[in-house]
């Protein structure tokens, strides 16, 4: 099949500085050092991305609110025309941010996994991150309809939730109960989590990993289409498996995946977002040679040996951790070697820190 010649994504942990402790952080932010460039070589980051010319970009993390300078960032690459979005989960926001906001030509997702504080907090790892979540929603909800009313356009507002095995029973309720306290918000976004960093691990895997049932009805149109019909008509509901982000040999050759870039806070690159090694840096690599070697590595002998046998989910985890290992730099696996054990909910562990 031919390649895509740019990514169609990139996604931007721009800091691994994190308030919270997410089950299953794919960066394990808030754990490890933030690494965060200065805001020069952002900028220059943010310039290679441009040169990239992919059709979206994440501004991710650990909390992309807590850089300072992560606006001008963001209206760099709009400015540019690329999409952008940022996520944040909430807790970093402040009333002085809500101007630049407003100004900026970027959408911004909060990320909510459950309906209720107490699904929500358990999976985030810290008591009142759903309050801050809905206050976050609130302070924008209210900026959203001032742009609005002075005939801007739309703020983009979205609801973000990684769908995991103890808050899938509240999808329904995300689109009843939580989405119609919103008047601007304009979309949900569900997905499956992904088998990457600490929700790779072999505990995480049997405990919250969803099962192939629950993955193929969170794919199916027609569950897509039954959580929209109960979301406000506003509001625009997606649904994904997130298998696309596999990699798998058989999805690329039939043109079934979803070429991502991902790129760590210090401008590092890899050319799979849901595995570890790293292909070059963005501040001393030309763009095309980045690209060159992001192919290489999906048609890598070990990458395709590894992933080609993989049906289940549970298998992906497996395969990650391998592929984890394999391209990963000693420190990375150190890092893997250190993971805590998953703790699940019902297994009469104490609740979320505060």
């Amino acid at each position: 099949m031919k390649i895509p010649d740019r990514p169609l994504e990139i996604v931007w942990d721009i800091t691994y500085a994190c308030p919270l402790r997410c089950s299953h952080c794919y960066s394990e932010s808030g754990r490890r050092p933030p690494r965060q460039l200065d805001h020069h070589e952002m900028l220059r980051a943010a310039d290679a991305i441009i040169a990239m010319n992919p059709y979206g970009v994440c501004l991710a993390g650990g909390e992309p609110l807590l850089v300072k300078g992560v606006f001008e960032i963001a209206d760099r690459m709009s400015d540019a025309g690329i999409a952008v979005s940022l996520f944040t989960g909430g807790w970093s926001l402040r009333p002085e941010m809500i101007d630049d906001i407003v100004r900026g030509s970027f959408k911004v997702s909060v990320s909510l996994d459950g309906a209720t504080a107490e699904v929500h907090d358990r999976i985030r790892g810290r008591r009142g991150s759903f309050d801050r979540a809905m206050n976050t929603l609130a302070l924008l909800d209210k900026a959203a309809e001032r742009r609005r009313l002075r005939g801007g356009s739309r703020l983009g507002l979205g609801i973000d939730c990684v769908v995991v095995s103890s808050n899938s029973h509240q999808l329904e309720d995300l689109c009843t109960v939580i989405a119609p306290r919103f008047p601007e918000l304009e979309s949900i976004a569900f997905g499956a989590v992904i088998p990457e960093g600490l929700a790779s691990r072999e505990g995480f895997a049997r405990h919250e990993l969803l099962s192939d049932a629950q993955v193929e009805l969170l794919g199916s149109h027609e569950y897509e289409e039954h959580l929209r019909s109960l979301a406000p008509s506003s509001v625009q509901v997606a649904t994904t498996d997130n298998l696309a982000l596999q990699m798998h040999p058989d999805r690329i050759r039939n043109g079934r995946f979803f070429p991502v870039l991902q790129i760590e806070p210090d401008g590092a690159a890899r050319a799979m977002a849901a595995y570890e090694g790293t292909i070059g840096n963005m501040l001393t690599d030309p763009p095309e040679e980045l690209w060159r070697r992001a192919v290489e590595r999906w048609h890598d002998p070990f990458v395709v040996e590894t992933l080609t046998p993989v049906r289940t989910m549970r298998q992906w985890a497996e395969a990650t951790r391998k592929i984890d290992y394999h391209f990963g730099s000693e420190a990375d696996r150190t890092r893997i070697d250190r993971r805590p054990e998953f703790v699940p909910a019902d297994s009469g562990a104490p609740p979320a820190r505060r």
